[in-house]
């Protein structure tokens, strides 16, 4: 039987700002087995309508405290089996609210392993260490009773020795007083500097030593050609943390973004990474409480105290911290790439369509495949972009004709290798030989796809076709139904992710898979139609049930109603009840089949038709569902749900879903961006309105395709009229924007683009008094060590002056150093003059831009003839 320990769900509810019956409808529910997802939906009256996200945190929170909970248990089992538990320690330990003031109270009675101070008690040095610390009178003379402890058979050959290892006995004695250490922990997380710098290589010296080592024999040309090889991947990776070879920051600042890409160069041996501490902070606070003013051998405490600091403390919490900021950002990194996994599956799916999807390429070429409505591969080729200008013009007419027999109106291109050369062949097509006829190409994110193609699944679903093929597939797939197909890929190689490979496999891997169950779980599954891929996500389901599933449907045909689902092999109870309102059957016996609704509420349906006048057969097509959404506005909900005996949230879904039945969540959200011309960087000016999709979303910002070969960057300052905290408040991956174009440097390909019209930016130009009203920007602490920190992607702050913020909130702080040069630019416009205060003008106020400089620059050259004619006011 499966005992769970007792927590406080008061302190959960006021954790998570929920009230406690919520929150203890929703861990019943929990521990009975049931999935978030059936919670979420299908038990909102016990729940009072709590989120997925709410119910999801609520398990973890919940999960954490329980393990908290069974580890004080262990320990107190522990301390009690060394005959060492006191009443005043169990209550402390029951007390404990965190791991580490749980571990902090433990470790004096952790088992020790071989340290200098389990060697001084061997040597029979404790009692020594105990004399002194008692100030007993028998220690008065230190040196004289150390004597006393000199033996030779004990390798204690002087009293120096002995009081050395007494010494140690105390530091030791002193690392394990938990008050200490939560009052050095608060100084060193308040006062901790980040830093890092690079690590030297070889010197010129030893290398040539080295080389003129006359023993050593000569290398190969390959040898020598293998090394410089492997010395220039080496420099390029050196210069890629470059902005952190002389980087301090507060601890309580540094972003996530850098925390990661410090914690990289560390672990590639380029960076040399500490965190510096108040020392004399840490001193005085050692000092006060290990060595009392009054007590006799105070000096000898304090060298205990410094032992103790340099040796066991400090390096102690430095990993600590070390720890816990690592572990933040990495909770940071997993969450940004879930918010974009999210948006990425439930990006709205192509129905009924044949698609046309290429996998460019260049030397093995571009590969066709022409896909129907329902993604089954109808033919396929290969085509070559490069070459004569007779062979691409045979690649041209080979393309057209492809497009005309399988008369694909959708071209889905990947956006790898020779994603461009090959979009302005279509769009060349389209614009020429396909203009009157109604044929579109949209860009598709193919990461991940060559995994699919070589994995087991891949090889299962197509075993005729090689690698490029199934791949090839993939991609256009994932325009027809991106859930369906994307799941069929592990999450963490669909690259919408900051620094995802940077965090612990399994972190990732339960989170993503969380992801996916939801997204799953939200959109809802055909049974007749979903893979087994797909149908492992669903609620109650796994992976081999969901075999069963499909190999059921392949031996005794469709599914004609949810009943029926119980005919499966392994498919129980628990599992029919938890899955069986997420498993959808179109067209089947039941109407009700095609709805979210459960079977376990049909009854209840039936009821409510039957109060309204309707039938099941009403609800069949559009023109009766909309006549019953017409009813709905003239009831009294409240007053139906005591009639049919439901609670008032059940009784609203099922009325949603009788009003739109087999509703799509992702019906409601924008397409994706179709095409018919390719834009060129060089056609592109400062102004220019575009329509583009976003392909990423990171801390500093969006980037955003708008059919460049290049990405465009939408920085968090250039979002919105207000401040953003963070760019995921206001956009998702694949998101259909409108931008504006700021700044193109075509130097080095970069277009900077802008989310607020040209209108809004000249509406919000901000008074001059309220910069004025504004202190001067403090500059980050690298600054004065040789430059700002900049992120590994390359980020450094706009200027755009917004706060700054610790932990995740750290978008206004993001460096953006690779895109200084793409700083946006306005399109040339006059400007209203600049409003100059009185202060301003006397040198009280400092100057925040070159135009208010300008003009009192330009007010003083008009007052200098006055002064120079000899008007001088009066002493």
């Amino acid at each position: 039987m499966d005992v769970r320990p007792s927590i406080d769900l008061e302190e959960v509810a006021r954790t998570l700002g929920l009230p406690r019956p919520r929150v203890s409808a929703a861990v019943a529910l929990l521990d009975a087995g049931n999935t978030v997802p059936f919670i979420t939906r299908y038990r909102k009256d016990q729940t009072g309508g709590l989120d997925e996200e709410q119910i999801r945190e609520i398990q973890a929170r919940v999960t954490a405290l329980r393990l908290l909970a069974d580890r004080k248990q262990t320990i107190l089992r522990s301390i009690e089996s060394q005959g060492k538990l006191t009443a005043d320690l169990a209550e402390q330990i029951r007390g404990a609210d965190s791991t580490r003031v749980l571990e902090d109270l433990y470790l004096p009675f952790k088992p020790k392993k071989q340290t200098l101070a389990t060697s001084a008690r061997d040597r029979g040095l404790e009692p020594l260490a105990q004399e002194i610390l008692n100030a007993d009178a028998a220690a008065a003379d230190l040196d004289a009773r150390a004597g006393d402890f000199v033996n030779p058979d004990h390798q204690i050959g002087t009293p120096a020795e002995a009081l050395l290892g007494a010494g140690h006995i105390l530091a030791e004695w002193f690392s394990e007083r938990a008050e200490l250490r939560q009052q050095l922990r608060v100084i060193v997380e308040r006062s901790g500097v980040l830093s890092s710098a690079r690590i030297e290589g070889p010197t010129v010296d030893a290398t040539a030593t080295v080389a003129e080592n006359a023993a050593t024999p000569s290398a190969t040309p390959a040898e020598k050609s293998r090394r410089n090889d492997k010395v220039q991947q080496h420099e390029k990776l050196t210069q890629q943390f470059r902005d952190y070879f002389n980087y301090r920051e507060p601890v309580g600042q540094a972003p996530p973004h850098r925390v990661l890409a410090i914690n990289r160069g560390e672990r590639a041996k380029i960076l040399r990474v500490k965190i510096e501490i108040d020392r004399s902070a840490c001193e005085s606070a050692a000092d006060e409480s290990l060595a009392p003013a009054e007590h006799p051998h105070r000096e000898f405490l304090r060298g205990c105290a410094r032992d103790t600091l340099d040796r066991l403390i400090l390096p102690s919490l430095e990993r600590e911290l070390r720890r816990e900021l690592t572990e933040f950002a990495e909770q940071h990194a997993v969450s940004v790439f879930a918010r974009n996994l999210r948006s990425l599956l439930l990006q709205p799916p192509i129905r009924g369509k044949r698609v046309l999807a290429i996998d460019p390429g260049f030397k093995s070429g571009c590969k066709l495949a022409a896909l129907d409505e329902f993604g089954a591969p109808l033919a396929n080729d290969v085509i070559h972009i490069i070459g004569s200008a007779e062979k691409r013009a045979a690649t041209r007419a080979k393309l057209l004709e492809f497009i005309r027999l399988h008369q694909t109106p959708i071209i889905a291109i990947g956006n790898g290798t020779a994603c461009r050369q090959t979009e302005e062949l279509v769009a060349e097509i389209l614009m020429n030989d396909l203009k009157d006829e109604e044929v579109a190409y949209c860009i598709v994110n193919e990461a991940g796809a060559s995994v699919y193609s070589a994995s087991p699944l891949g090889r299962e679903e197509f075993p005729h076709f090689d690698a490029t093929l199934r791949g090839t597939i993939s991609i256009g797939r994932r325009l027809q139904d991106p859930l369906s197909e994307l799941v069929k890929i592990e999450p963490g190689n669909i690259g919408v992710g900051m620094y995802q490979h940077d965090v612990k496999a399994k972190h990732l891997r339960d989170t993503l898979d969380g992801v996916v169950e939801s997204c799953v779980n939200y959109v809802g599954v055909d049974v007749n139609s979903a893979s087994p891929a797909l149908m492992r996500y669903v609620s109650g389901l796994n992976q081999l049930t969901a075999r069963r599933v499909f190999e059921h449907r392949l031996a005794n045909g469709p599914f004609t109603n949810r009943e029926q689902l119980k005919q499966v092999s392994g498919f129980g109870d628990v599992a029919y009840t938890q899955s069986a309102g997420f498993l959808k059957i179109a067209g089947g016996d039941q109407p009700l089949d095609a709805t979210w609704i459960h079977p376990e509420s049909y009854a209840v349906a039936q009821r409510v038709l039957e109060k309204l006048g309707c039938s099941l057969e009403t609800i069949a097509d559009k023109a009766g569902a909309q006549a019953l959404a017409n009813r709905l506005n003239e009831i009294d909900r409240d007053a139906l749900a005591q009639e049919v005996s439901a609670g008032r949230l059940t009784l609203d879904d099922i009325l949603a879903n009788l009003t739109r039945p087999g509703r799509d969540p992702r019906d409601d959200l924008p397409l994706p961006v179709f095409k018919h011309g390719i834009l060129k960087l060089e056609d592109v000016e400062p102004g220019m309105e575009l329509a583009g999709t976003v392909l990423n979303v990171v801390d500093f910002g969006a980037f955003v395709d708008v059919g460049l070969s290049e990405r465009g960057l939408v920085h968090i300052s250039q979002m919105a009229g207000k401040f953003v905290a963070s760019p995921h408040e206001l956009l998702s991956v694949g998101d259909t924007v409108r931008v504006w174009v700021l700044g193109v440097d075509r130097e080095r390909r970069r277009v900077s683009l802008s989310m607020i019209s040209p209108q809004q930016r000249a509406e919000r130009e901000r008074p001059q008094r309220e910069r004025a009203q504004r202190p001067p920007r403090r500059k980050p602490a690298a600054a004065v060590q040789g430059g700002p920190p900049a992120s590994a992607d390359g980020s450094q702050n706009q200027g755009s002056g917004r706060p700054s913020h610790g932990g995740s909130g750290q978008s206004g702080r993001r460096d953006n150093r690779r895109h200084q040069q793409e700083r946006p630019r306005r399109p040339a416009r006059p400007k209203p003059p600049v409003k100059l205060t009185s202060e301003m003008k006397e040198g009280k106020e400092p100057v925040y831009s070159f135009a208010a400089l300008k003009q009192l620059l330009e007010l003083r050259s008009q007052e200098q003839p006055a002064e120079s004619s000899g008007d001088k006011p009066a002493n």
